[in-house]
C-alpha cells in the first residue's frame, strides 16, 4: 500500500499538537507531507522566534495549535490564539513572530502547473 503522507502513525489516534516538539531557541518543523500540489506542515516556535517575511507560490492556511503567534500579511499584523487560524493568501509578503511559545499547521496549496 502507497502512503502518501509521512511522520505519523497510520490508524491511530494521536494528540495532534503534540506531533511536533518545542525546541529551545529554535523554529522546530515536521513535513506531513509535500508535492507539486499541498504541503502539510507542522510547526513549534519557542517564544521570540520567527520566520521571516517571504512570499509563497500558494495559498497558506495557518491553523493555530497551541500558544499565540503573529502572523503578518502585506505589513498587516494579526494575532492568532490556539483554535483559530487565518489564510495567507499566494504572493503576498506575510511572516509568523511567536509572541510566545506557538504551534501551528500549516496547509499551502499551489496553482495547478501553468496556471
Amino acid at each position: 500500500m502507497e502512503k502518501y503522507m509521512k511522520n505519523l502513525t497510520y490508524e491511530s489516534v494521536l494528540p495532534f499538537s503534540e506531533q511536533v516538539s518545542y525546541l529551545n531557541g529554535q523554529v522546530a518543523s515536521k513535513t506531513i507531507a509535500q508535492n507539486e500540489a499541498l504541503s502539510l506542515t507542522l510547526f513549534a516556535f519557542d517564544k521570540g522566534e520567527e520566520i521571516s517575511t517571504h512570499e509563497s507560490e500558494g495559498d497558506a492556511l495557518v491553523i493555530a495549535l497551541d500558544g499565540t503567534g503573529e502572523v503578518t500579511i502585506d505589513g498587516n499584523k494579526h494575532v492568532l490564539h490556539a483554535g483559530q487560524s487565518i489564510v495567507m493568501p499566494a504572493r503576498h509578503p506575510h511572516a509568523v513572530f511567536a509572541s510566545e511559545r506557538f504551534k501551528m499547521f500549516l496547509i499551502v496549496v499551489f496553482p495547478k502547473k501553468g496556471d
